[in-house]
């Protein structure tokens, strides 16, 4: 499954952003958003191996709208230059863990975990890792994850959250407001044929970390 003419289409949507040039190449689009759907078809029966919440989902559920929701934005531009998708067994609308794909010029990633998690979802997260922070650091501290990707991603509190002290020793973990992890890719890697095994070596590897999410929040 080649990608290229995907990231090639995505370069130029980058370019001419506006409804006129969108209507002239919505074929185009169209079929690029078939190719798409193909791939995440292909991610979510690869996933649904070693994650098997994931069996039967449909991957039109899981893909976003290309239009930008621009009635409170600055940027009037009314198209997102990616093709996104997220793989959970509620699709786009899972509140629990998830894996991720993301198509964009120069910005290519593939990961997981949870993106802003509803507030006793996030409590319970804090809770584990205060309760069993060996388990998460089994997943995270190894040269394995750090070598895929790097740290765990998602926004702070500038201080502890309540109910932990400032000098806990896993302070830094449970200051997070998200929790996941990000491979990115190249265009290049992106348009090679080789792509889709990569992204399911890395689902692969989130997959340990949403297990301590999961375990977490049930």
């Amino acid at each position: 499954m080649g990608l290229k003419p995907v990231v090639d289409f995505l370069k130029e949507l980058s370019k001419n952003n506006n409804k006129e040039w969108f209507d002239e190449h919505r074929t185009a689009y169209q079929g690029h958003r078939v190719e798409f759907l193909g791939l995440v078809q292909v991610l979510i029966d690869g996933i649904a191996m070693f994650d098997p919440s994931l069996t039967g989902v449909d991957p039109k559920k899981c893909v976003f709208r290309i239009n930008r929701d621009i009635r409170f934005s600055k940027d009037k531009t009314p198209y997102k230059t990616n093709f996104g998708a997220l793989m959970g067994d509620q699709g786009k609308k899972s509140e629990g863990t998830g894996f991720y794909l993301h198509l964009a010029p120069g910005h290519n990633f593939v990961g997981g975990g949870m993106y802003k998690p509803q507030p006793d979802m996030l409590a319970k997260i804090r809770q584990e890792i205060d309760y069993n922070p060996k388990d998460l650091m089994a997943v995270i501290d190894t040269e394995d994850f750090k070598s895929t990707f790097g740290k765990i991603q998602g926004e702070q509190l500038k201080t502890a959250p309540k109910g932990y002290p400032k000098d806990h020793p896993f302070i830094d973990l449970l200051r997070y407001k998200s929790f996941y992890v990000l491979k990115e890719f190249s265009d290049e890697e992106v348009a090679a044929q080789g792509f889709v095994e990569e992204a399911l070596v890395v689902c692969q590897k989130t997959a340990k970390f949403n297990e301590f999410l999961r375990n977490a929040i049930n």
